[in-house]
């Protein structure tokens, strides 16, 4: 039986008051902190999530924040207490074990060490990072409700404005209520508040419709499968996995259909359970194992290097079974990040009735290829950030402003999705070898006439001092110059070809 709870304060300040946040991952908590520490009150989170240190094991993957989340971490004071429970990339070191038990171990080759130094932790760990930053210092400001859903976002006419109204389910089938001053959708891919703008717009704009580009990557299927803290790297048992070291552990199957590696990264806490990501081709077998022993008789075969019934529970081989798993997205944008409603007299000056701002992968979305899915999203909460600083805490005026500042850069993001690093699953070996003589020819370039050409992009992302939109600019121009050259090429050698024929 439904129950009804209305959740409404009376506002002192409007631009102060009654905000609600949908989704409570990391750009959800990130915006509530921001706005807590310039001083907003009544702020709420809505999560459906049961706990922050929830276990999702489809989204127990890791977190490399770079200099561009450190952009709000450093804002908050939170740097530090990140590297305390994260491993630095400057201390990366990996680990590849072959099918018949091999191993190499080597320092990550693609690290600019001029950058600033970056952290490895396990999405959990990040988000609980934040979620305790709420409970110590800004309880006060910040409700995060768990459990929580919502359902329908609602405009309701109010005098010469309008005001907004949010309905929300809870697990015990509570209904809560909201009429907040400012909504802010932070809740993914299939963002119900972004769903809502767009049934507003009616400017035929399509401003809140998703623009889709095509990635080698899109599409690939992955599940994580959990081990054993520790776990054995051989039958003997004489050596044993080091949490803070990444592994790549290759199958020994070499048909497509079956082909799996297992892919770990670094973990602080060498207690903690490893997760190990599996990424494949929709039509993979592993995709159609129903149970434990079917995992177990799989994986045993496909990895004999390792004893698989020593790191895998029967638990977690049962859970694994039973996953769906995910999909990587498809890289998208849209190019609408606010929305104002209408405005109302307030003495001399039109003030803002309510408003509603998109971040995180609400407004932008593509495969994990470059790692910027958690720093874009941190990097979008700095940004709002600035434009209610420029604009005095002004809806009207930051909103939009935030959109002009943002919007160049998610456009920008897309197309550095696409290309700058989409082969590394080895689902087109061929297609992954030219792209490496293509990434290395630039970085040569870059290295012998720097003025001229810029290294690749995936180096220049970690360069956190450059806007995306830089960055893209940057790899247009020398992929232009490299184009020039080849035509350039191509004729000369057909006009000298016709020249030695005459």
């Amino acid at each position: 039986m439904l129950t009804e709870k209305s959740l409404l304060t009376q506002e002192t300040n409007p631009s102060h008051q009654n905000v609600l946040i949908v989704g409570g991952g990391p750009a959800g908590l990130a915006t509530a902190l921001m706005l807590a520490k310039r001083g907003w009150t009544n702020i709420t989170v809505l999560e459906g999530r049961p706990t922050a240190d929830y276990y999702e094991p489809d989204k127990s993957f890791n977190y490399l924040i770079d200099g561009r989340g450190q952009k709000f971490t450093d804002f908050l004071g939170l740097t530090h207490e990140l590297s305390q429970i994260s491993v630095p990339n400057t201390e990366f070191y990996l680990t590849r074990i072959k099918p018949n038990g091999s191993r190499k171990t080597l320092k990550l080759p693609i690290v600019d060490p001029s950058r600033k130094t970056a952290y490895w932790l396990p999405r959990r760990e990040f988000i609980l990072l934040l979620y305790q930053e709420i409970q110590r210092n800004w309880q006060n400001s910040i409700t995060v409700l768990f459990n929580t859903k919502c359902v329908q976002i609602i405009s309701i006419p109010d005098r010469d404005s309008q005001k907004l109204e949010i309905v929300a389910h809870t697990e015990n089938d509570s209904i809560l209520r909201f009429e907040p001053c400012l909504l802010i959708g932070c809740d993914g891919l299939q963002s119900i508040v972004r769903n809502t703008l767009k049934e507003w717009d009616k400017s035929g704009s399509n401003r809140f419709e998703m623009k889709y580009f095509p990635s080698p990557s899109s599409g690939l299927r992955y599940k994580v499968l959990r081990l054993q803290p520790k776990f054995p790297l051989d039958h003997s048992g004489q050596e044993h996995a080091v949490s803070n070291m990444a592994y790549a552990i290759r199958g020994a199957f070499r048909n497509r259909k079956r082909s799996v590696s297992l892919g770990l990264l670094p973990l602080k806490n060498p207690d903690a359970f490893r997760t190990a990501n599996i990424i494949t081709r929709p039509d993979n077998e592993v995709w159609e194992l129903k149970n434990s022993e079917a995992v177990y008789n799989f994986f045993e075969k496909a990895f004999p290097q390792l004893p698989i019934r020593q790191i895998v529970s029967p638990e977690e081989a049962d859970q694994f079974a039973k996953s769906e798993g995910g999909y990587f997205p498809t890289p998208q944008y849209c190019s609408g990040l606010h929305w104002l409603l209408k405005h109302k007299q307030a003495g001399d000056s039109d003030q803002c009735s309510a408003g509603v701002v998109l971040l995180g992968d609400a407004i932008h979305s593509f495969p994990p290829d470059i790692g910027q899915g958690v720093n874009s999203a941190l990097e979008d909460v700095c940004i709002l950030n600035e434009a209610l600083s420029k604009s005095d805490d002004d809806l009207s005026q930051a909103l939009p402003l935030y959109e002009s500042l943002r919007f160049p850069d998610v456009k920008a993001l897309i197309p550095l999705a696409q290309f700058a690093y989409p082969w590394q699953y080895n689902q087109a070996p061929l297609r992954g070898r030219l792209w490496n003589v293509n990434f290395f020819l630039r970085l040569l370039l870059s290295r012998i006439l720097p003025n001229i050409f810029s290294p690749p992009a995936f180096f220049l992302i970690q360069k956190h001092q450059l806007s995306y939109n830089q960055i893209l600019t940057m790899v247009q121009r020398t992929s232009q110059i490299l184009y020039i050259i080849l035509l350039s090429s191509i004729t000369i050698c057909s006009f000298l070809t016709i020249r030695m024929m005459n």
